[in-house]
C-alpha cells in the first residue's frame, strides 16, 4: 500500500506539471513551461512501471520523432506563428518518440508514456476544437455556458459578489468598477481533461490494467479536472472583484495548474486509500 500511495502521488505531481507546462507554454512563460516538463520527466523516472519491450526497429521512431519536431518548428517559422497548446503537444509527441526509440529502458518507458499522453491530447483536441468547428457543432460554447459559467455564477452569487450573465460565455462583474469577463477557451478546463485522459490511457496501457479499472480511473480523472476547473474560475472571479482585472489575468495564467494539482491530489488520494 505504501508503494502504491507513493506511485499515485508521483503520478499526480507529473499530471499537474504537464498541465502547468501546457498552460505556461500557451499563455505564460515558455521558460517556466519547459522547466515544468523537465521536472515531470525527472519525476517519471521515480515510477516503477512494467518493463516495456524494446523494439528492433527503434531507429524508425527516432526518425519519426525528429520529423515531427522539425515539421512543427518549420511550419511555425514559415507562418510566423507563435507556439500554442497544439504545437506544444505536437513537439512533446516528437520528443517522446525519440526517447521511445532509444535503447535505454527508462528512457524507452518515458517516451512510451509521453507518446500516449501527447497522442491522446492531440486526437481529442482535433476532435473537439477542429472537427467540431468544421462541422459547426456548437459543443464548446454550450459546455462553457451550462457546465462552467452558470454553475460558477450561481456559486459566486452565494458569496454575495454581484455578477450578471450578459452572453453565452460572458459575465459582468461589479467590483470597484464593472468588469467584463469571458469564460471560454482555457476556462473550459478541457485541456486538463485531455491531459488526464492521456495520462490514464498511457498508465493503464503500460501497467496492463483491466478495462473496467481503467474506465473507473478515467471517470475519476475527468471528475477531478472538472471540479478543479470550477475552483479555478471561482478564484478568478474573486481575484477580479477584490483586486481588479490586471491581477485576475496574472492569476489566470499561473494558478490553474496549481489548483488542479491540489484538488486532484486530495480526491485521488482519498479514492486510493478507500
Amino acid at each position: 500500500m505504501m508503494q502504491d500511495n507513493k506511485t499515485i502521488i508521483i503520478i499526480l505531481l507529473i499530471l499537474a506539471l504537464f498541465t502547468g507546462a501546457t498552460i505556461e507554454l500557451a499563455e505564460g512563460s515558455s521558460y517556466v513551461g519547459v522547466a515544468l516538463l523537465v521536472i515531470a520527466a525527472v519525476l517519471f523516472t521515480r515510477i516503477r512501471l512494467t518493463k516495456s519491450v524494446i523494439l528492433k526497429n527503434s531507429r524508425l521512431y527516432i526518425v519519426l520523432g525528429l520529423f515531427i519536431v522539425f515539421s512543427d518548428l518549420l511550419y511555425n517559422f514559415i507562418t510566423h506563428s507563435s507556439l500554442g497548446t497544439l504545437d506544444s503537444m505536437t513537439f512533446f509527441l516528437g520528443i517522446s518518440l525519440i526517447a521511445f526509440g532509444i535503447n535505454k529502458p527508462q528512457l524507452h518507458s518515458l517516451g512510451e508514456f509521453g507518446a500516449y499522453i501527447s497522442a491522446v491530447f492531440i486526437a481529442l483536441f482535433l476532435i473537439f476544437y477542429s472537427m467540431f468547428g468544421a462541422l459547426k457543432i456548437d459543443f464548446l460554447h454550450l459546455f462553457d455556458h451550462y457546465l462552467v459559467l452558470m454553475p460558477t455564477v450561481a456559486m459566486i452569487k452565494i458569496l454575495g459578489i454581484p455578477v450578471e450573465i450578459i452572453a453565452t460565455e460572458t459575465v459582468t462583474l461589479y467590483g470597484a468598477e464593472p468588469m467584463t469577463i469571458v469564460i471560454g477557451g482555457p476556462c473550459s478546463g478541457l485541456y486538463s481533461m485531455f491531459l488526464l485522459v492521456g495520462i490514464v490511457a498511457g498508465y493503464s496501457r503500460m501497467e496492463k490494467m483491466d478495462f473496467r479499472k481503467s474506465l473507473q480511473l478515467l471517470g475519476f480523472a475527468v471528475l477531478v479536472a472538472y471540479i478543479a476547473n470550477l475552483v479555478r474560475v471561482l478564484i478568478l472571479y474573486i481575484s477580479a472583484y477584490l483586486y481588479g482585472i490586471d491581477v485576475m489575468m496574472m492569476v489566470h495564467t499561473h494558478i490553474g495548474w496549481m489548483i488542479f494539482a491540489f484538488t486532484a491530489g486530495i480526491i485521488m488520494y482519498i479514492m486510493n486509500r478507500k
